[in-house]
């Protein structure tokens, strides 16, 4: 991912020096293994972690494997010219080139896990405490985007933490799911390697072995994954379009924090834009874009083949960078949104009354009037309000049948703000718990 959208804790788990690191680290402790096992002698395997300081060299392992058009292999020799040729001679014994990339990738897809986690329980902080701040500020309920009932910012807030804790959950379960390590040997048979060499490797990985390999792990496993990313990435959309929503000059009931010095446009020096819930729409794009080529990667042929790899290569770091920057971002975003509770009830109250039609249509009904009857009042009355913009309240204190089966007290009632907030603690409680 290019260098605007990266955050370096991230792009280091994809750096060459940390690939090769682990790719190090998985020989040297299957190495100990087999040496505890007597395949190999001890002072070899003791020999090989002579290079647990070395910073391997890149552009070394680049220049050979420009010859051997083989990476592993290209590795496997660097890592004899640091710890010699005879010491080295039982490196790699039994193993393929898969069981080195595979764990490895797994190792690293688990540690960018381990920050996706750490970033969503960040933002999942700064959405409940804006859902606290807010709880009770009232702002209008839309459906196809035309105001409906009153809600409240603070479940505005909460619906989405809610949303978030459950990505939480997913990637805890996709953090899982990938942590395995396969070190099986060509087709995944253990005939030239024995199984505690694994359980061993994955011991020192923090890894579980994978129970059944072929001479990969099996990539369903993957696909889950990125499937898991993709879903936190439109979660992350989701909350990015209602606050460019609010944003819109007609409405205008939030807004991203306008720092001092920042321009919104080249050409309208009035303009403040929201730039980066729009830019977090695009990201959102871009970590979906990994889901169809991940499970597309499930089907191999037989027991390997690599039409997965260069797909791996692309989408493990694209979309662990770009979702790691995202979910950051969007932090900020919230922390710091600038929310407008008297535009919300200045939006509300643009056709005064009208969000009240659902209590009249009820009382109506529970007032001996039929729902055919009690509709076809009150909506008479509605479109009265779009047409002219005067009181919904008015109008139907001055309608004779509206009042034949209801007082001026009885619809006066159904205008009180209160009755749309009386349940939002128990909402907070089943998202938030007790308070």
């Amino acid at each position: 991912m290019i260098p605007r959208y990266s955050r370096p804790d991230m792009v280091k788990i994809w750096s060459p020096e940390t690939k090769f690191r682990i790719w190090y680290e998985i020989e040297a402790h299957a190495c100990d293994a087999m040496a505890k096992l007597g395949v190999i002698p001890q002072e070899n395997a003791d020999a090989v972690w002579k290079a647990k300081d070395v910073e391997f060299d890149v552009a070394r392992i680049d220049e050979i494997e420009a010859v051997t058009k083989h990476d592993v292999i290209a590795f496997l020799t660097h890592l004899a010219e640091h710890v010699g040729s005879e010491e080295a001679r039982f490196v790699h014994q039994g193993m393929t080139s898969s069981d080195v990339l595979d764990t490895c990738f797994n190792v690293q897809l688990v540690r960018a896990a381990d920050i996706l986690i750490a970033d969503i329980e960040g933002l999942l902080a700064a959405l409940k405490k804006r859902a606290m701040e807010h709880k009770m500020t009232i702002r209008i309920g839309r459906s196809h985007g035309i105001h409906a009932e009153p809600t409240t910012m603070g479940l505005t807030f909460a619906r989405f933490y809610a949303e978030m804790d459950r990505n939480l959950s997913r990637m805890r379960d996709a953090r899982a799911e990938i942590a395995t390590g396969a070190i099986s040997g060509a087709v995944g048979t253990f005939a030239n390697i024995d199984p505690a060499v694994e359980e061993h490797v994955c011991d020192q990985l923090g890894l579980v072995p994978e129970p059944i390999s072929t001479q990969v792990i099996p990539r369903d496993r993957h696909a889950a994954f990125f499937a898991t990313l993709g879903v936190i990435a439109s979660s992350v959309e989701n909350i990015a379009t209602e606050i460019r929503h609010m944003q819109r000059t007609e409405v205008l009931e939030a807004a991203e924090f306008f720092s001092m010095g920042q321009k919104g446009s080249s050409a309208m020096p009035h303009k403040k834009n929201p730039v980066l819930t729009e830019n977090l729409t695009g990201l959102a794009r871009l970590v979906r874009m990994a889901v169809i080529p991940a499970m597309e990667n499930v089907a191999l042929w037989h027991e390997r083949d690599i039409s997965h790899s260069s797909v791996e290569r692309n989408i493990g770091p694209d979309t662990t960078i770009t979702l790691d920057f995202a979910l950051a971002r969007l932090t900020g975003v919230i922390d710091k949104l600038l929310v407008y509770p008297e535009n919300m009830l200045d939006n509300m109250n643009k056709f005064p009354g009208l969000v009240m039609s659902q209590r009249v249509l009820l009382a109506l009904t529970q007032a001996g009037v039929s729902r055919e009857d009690a509709y076809r009042l009150v909506q008479r009355n509605a479109l009265k309000v779009w047409d002219t913009r005067s009181d919904f309240r008015e109008e139907l204190l001055a309608d004779e049948e509206v009042r034949a089966a209801l007082s001026e007290e009885e619809i006066n009632e159904k205008f009180d703000l209160g009755y749309h907030t009386k349940h939002v603690d128990t909402i907070f409680n089943r998202v938030f718990g007790d308070q």
